[in-house]
């Protein structure tokens, strides 16, 4: 599955822990990890505290930067669009993702914001790493508030 995934899946896990929804992101580059995060919507008590904004944000104070170029991040779950954009907009070089979201996601689904022509930038887009151990995470976390 890979080390980075296997990273984002233990976000993942820790923030199933804490109530949140369990996905998990992390940003690599030259190799590294840079920042990692797992959802924190409920904790912050802000809606754009996904794990992937919040890996950007991170990412960004690291390096003293707002463009994460040449950086990649690797994410549970189909990013939504709000995500989406802000990978565009940090100019992340390559996003891999666990499993799909037809309801929510914005890459594949919904509005498949780097198909748009308004997108300046779109990563190179990789699917399907860690699939199977995302959906099971989040089959089992919904489960659980039934």
């Amino acid at each position: 599955m890979g080390r980075f995934m296997d990273v984002a899946l233990s976000e993942a896990q820790a923030a199933a822990s804490r109530g949140e929804v369990p996905i998990g992101a992390v940003v690599v580059k030259d190799g590294a990890i840079i920042a990692r995060a797992g959802n924190e919507t409920r904790a912050l008590n802000d809606i754009t505290a996904h794990a992937e904004i919040l890996a950007i944000r991170r990412a960004s104070q690291f390096l003293c930067d707002e463009r994460l170029t040449g950086a990649d991040l690797y994410v549970t779950l189909e990013p939504c669009t709000m995500c989406a954009a802000a990978i565009s907009f940090a100019r992340i070089r390559r996003l891999y993702y666990g499993a799909e979201d037809p309801k929510g996601g914005g890459v594949h689904h919904g509005a498949r914001f780097y198909a748009q022509p308004t997108c300046h930038h779109a990563p190179e887009v990789y699917t399907g790493i860690g699939e199977v151990e995302s959906a099971e995470l989040l089959k089992e976390f919904f489960a659980k508030r039934r």
